[in-house]
């Protein structure tokens, strides 16, 4: 054997002398973007099968049910959407989800004169119907998405990201007869719990701040001094307050295709927030009347079980929010104003934007940028070299009906 061919022993072995190269970004930008790429490549390496829970239902709702019975259904499984299925095709028909009831009712609204037309009428209306409703209202269709079980989480995160969608249904074929079956759906706050539960690591490495990272909506005026004149003191968020009447939140619901308005008072302070899935539990059992009540006088048939209102400020951090939602079930986070606002002028509590797990995921994935940006109704910006405070606080809860504050989660 050719010495040029042995292994070079360890006594003779050189250390090289080839410098690696640098990152131009400060530590604690290198750390938090290194992290973000290993989840990414965490995502490349499992697929949809893996974020499946051990023992899990699903819910198929066929396109003949009516939608009395389909709402029924949703509320008795405590869900918010189901796949549909064609019988007479033999396919996947798309999803039924909380917008659909939300743009029946503004279609009702729209075209009958009284409530007791929309409550015999929903009686016999079919789900197949929907989509022609929401052609007739102008409301943007909800897209046809799939994936196999197979694919790549990251491809399904791509395709959640891409299309604005919620959630995204999970197909297979039948080998024998060449049919589809569904499978599962994949959410975002599944997905994003599957990151959480198995990323551990990276997820304590995410510690810049929400401002920093612009992840979420924010109200666009510095202060409140700021507001042109006509437009809201919280654009481009749709708020409502406690006088407000369900069926004007419903509006907002269906012509912004939004799921939830945070709820101020005359100072700006979020006091609650009101979701799509209210509102199905007021209409439940056909009662419409009951979309004439206040915002108030609603909240008081809110099921007692409400887990309350993540409310957090624009210092907490991302690997905070994910450590979150590790924990228990959270599908936005209201920002308002903390003690860093308040020192200069703001009101601790006031609303400042609302992040959803849309704005979590399209971040993860690669659609934002860290800025060192003024945010809105803020004075200072954040450097980009010390590191962060230690210990930062977790999002607080809001309860109702009292809506007193929780003790912060650990």
């Amino acid at each position: 054997m050719s010495n040029s061919l042995l292994p070079t022993s360890p006594s003779i072995r050189r250390a090289s002398t080839r410098r690696r190269a640098g990152s131009n970004l400060p530590p604690l930008q290198d750390s938090h973007h290194g992290a973000l790429q290993a989840i990414r490549t965490f995502l490349k390496g499992r697929i949809c099968y893996d974020a499946f829970p051990i023992s899990f239902r699903l819910i198929v709702l066929d396109t003949k049910l009516s939608v009395k019975r389909a709402l029924q259904c949703l509320l008795m499984n405590s869900v918010v959407s189901a796949p549909l299925w064609n019988s007479d095709k033999s396919e996947f028909a798309g999803m039924l989800t909380v917008l659909d009831i939300i743009h029946l009712i503004q279609y009702y609204w729209r075209t009958t004169a009284s409530y007791d037309f929309a409550t015999e009428d929903v009686e016999t209306l079919r789900l197949e119907k929907l989509r022609e409703i929401e052609i007739e209202l102008g409301v943007a269709q909800p897209p046809l998405l799939r994936k196999h079980p197979e694919n790549t989480l990251y491809e399904a995160a791509q395709v959640l990201v891409q299309t604005h969608a919620r959630r995204l249904p999970l197909l297979d074929y039948d080998s024998d007869t060449g049919h589809e079956v569904i499978v599962s759906t994949l959410t975002q706050y599944r997905l994003l719990k599957f990151i959480s539960i198995n990323c551990h690591q990276e997820i304590q490495k995410l510690n810049l701040s929400l401002r920093r990272l612009k992840i979420g909506t924010y109200v666009a005026a510095s202060s409140p001094n700021d507001v042109p004149e006509g437009q809201s003191p919280y654009h481009p968020i749709a708020t409502a307050t406690l006088n407000t009447t369900v069926f004007s939140v419903v509006h907002m619901f269906s012509e912004l295709s939004i799921s939830a308005v945070p709820i101020v008072n005359e100072d700006g302070i979020v006091v609650n927030l009101y979701e799509t899935v209210d509102v199905m539990t007021l209409v439940r059992s056909g009662s419409y009347q009951s979309l004439d009540l206040t915002i108030s006088e609603a909240l008081k048939q809110r099921s007692v079980d409400f887990p309350g209102v993540v409310i957090c400020t624009a210092s907490d951090s991302l690997g905070t929010l994910l450590q979150l939602i590790k924990k228990r079930r959270v599908h936005r986070l209201v920002v308002v104003e903390g003690e860093e606002e308040e020192k200069k002028g703001g009101r601790k509590g006031r609303l400042l934007g609302i992040i959803t797990l849309s704005d979590v995921l399209r971040y993860i994935m690669g659609a934002g940028t860290i800025t060192e940006a003024h945010e809105p109704r803020q004075t200072q910006t954040t450097s980009s070299s010390g590191p962060p405070s230690e210990g930062p606080s977790s999002p607080t809860i809001l309860t109702s009906p009292s809506i007193s504050t929780a003790p912060p989660m650990s």
